[in-house]
C-alpha cells in the first residue's frame, strides 16, 4: 500500500486508575482528542487499562485479560471508526485458557483489526514480574499496511534489542512505535534516576538513526502501587517517567512530553526526510548480511560453534 509524503501520529501520554472500565473511557477519549488535533495514527501506552499489575504476582489479576476480537478492540474500533484514525493499543491477550500475551493490536479507521504483534521480550525484574503473566510472542517482528502508512510496533522490554527493531524496519516500516509502562523505583530515583532516563531514550533513539526510520515511544505517568479494581497491594510502587517522545530518522527529537503530567504529542511524518536519510546514510546498503550468523548464538564464549575459535 503506497504511502503519503506526510502524516501525523500521535501518542496518548496519560496516567492510569485502579477501575479498568474508567481507564478505557479515557483512552477513548484521549483517542478521539489525539484525531481531533489531527493525528492520523494515534498509540496508547502499554497495557493501559489498568495500573501496571505487574509489580506481583496474583493469580486473580489474570481475570482482567480479554480476548482479541474483545471489549477493547470493539470499544476503540468504533472510535477509530468515527474518527477516521488508526489506532495502535496494548492489551492484555487471553489467547486460551492458561495462554495470555502482551499483546499490541492495530486497527484500521474502518474500526477492524490490521494485525496483532505479541511482546517478544519478557522481563523479569524487582516490581516487573512480566514472566509470571505473559507467554513470549509467536508472531515474530513485522509491519503492517494502514490506511495512511506502513508501521510496526513493538513493545516496552522489546525497546531494549536492536534486533528487533532492525528486522520491523527490514519489514518495511517507516514509524516504529513503543507503547511503553516504565518507570523509577522510588529508592533508586535520586541515584539513577536521571540516567536510566537517559538511557531509555538513547537507546530507542539509535533505533530511529540505525535504521533510518522515525521512533515513537509512549509512556504512562503517575505513582502506581498496582491497584486493579479494589486489590491493592501495598509497597513502594513504582513511579512511571513519562518522557513520550517522537524522533526523526537522525535521531532528533520533533516532540517530548513532560515527567508528570498527562499529554497528547502530535509529530509529523516526512517520507521525503527518510528517503533523503537513508541516501546519505545508507546503513541497510553496508549491512554485512554474509557475516551476521553468529547474533543467533546465546554468546560466544569459545566454544560456541561458529566464533571462530
Amino acid at each position: 500500500m503506497p504511502s503519503q509524503l506526510n502524516y501525523r501520529i500521535g501518542l496518548v501520554q496519560m496516567s492510569c486508575s485502579p477501575d479498568t472500565e474508567a481507564n478505557l473511557d479515557k483512552a477513548a477519549d484521549r483517542v478521539r482528542e489525539a484525531a481531533r488535533e489531527g493525528a492520523q495514527i494515534v498509540c496508547l501506552p502499554e497495557l493501559f487499562r489498568a495500573q501496571y499489575f505487574c509489580q506481583r504476582e496474583d493469580h486473580a489479576l489474570f481475570d482482567i485479560a480479554e480476548p482479541i476480537p474483545g471489549p477493547s478492540t470493539e470499544r476503540l474500533g468504533a472510535v477509530a471508526r468515527e474518527e477516521k484514525v488508526v489506532v495502535v493499543a496494548s492489551l492484555f491477550e487471553r489467547r486460551a485458557a492458561g495462554l495470555y500475551h502482551n499483546t499490541a493490536a492495530i486497527l484500521n479507521k474502518d474500526g477492524s483489526i490490521n494485525g496483532l504483534y505479541r511482546k517478544m521480550h519478557i522481563p523479569d525484574d524487582p516490581l516487573y514480574y512480566e514472566k509470571f503473566y505473559f507467554t513470549p510472542g509467536d508472531l515474530g517482528f513485522k509491519a503492517f499496511d494502514t490506511a495512511v502508512g506502513r508501521i510496526g510496533t513493538l513493545v516496552c522490554w522489546d525497546q531494549w534489542y536492536p534486533e528487533g527493531a532492525r528486522i520491523t524496519a527490514m519489514h518495511g516500516a517507516n514509524v516504529l512505535f513503543y507503547p511503553t509502562a516504565i518507570g523509577w523505583h522510588p529508592s533508586e530515583k535520586e541515584e539513577f534516576g536521571v540516567a536510566q532516563y537517559d538511557a531509555w531514550q538513547t537507546i530507542q533513539r539509535a533505533h530511529a538513526i540505525a535504521n533510518g526510520l522515525f521512533v515513537a515511544s509512549v509512556n504512562r505517568v503517575g505513582h502506581e502501587n498496582g491497584d486493579v479494581n479494589g486489590n491493592r497491594v501495598e509497597g513502594p510502587g513504582l513511579e512511571f517517567w513519562g518522557g513520550s517522545f517522537i524522533a526523526d530518522p537522525f535521531g532528533r527529537l520533533i516532540a517530548k512530553a513532560s515527567h508528570d503530567k498527562e499529554e497528547i504529542l502530535i509529530g509529523e511524518v516526512d517520507l521525503k526526510l527518510l528517503e533523503d536519510t537513508r541516501r546519505n546514510w545508507p546503513f541497510l546498503r553496508d549491512r554485512r548480511i554474509d557475516a551476521y550468523q553468529p547474533i543467533v548464538n546465546r554468546f560466544l564464549d569459545g566454544t560456541t560453534p561458529g566464533d571462530g575459535k
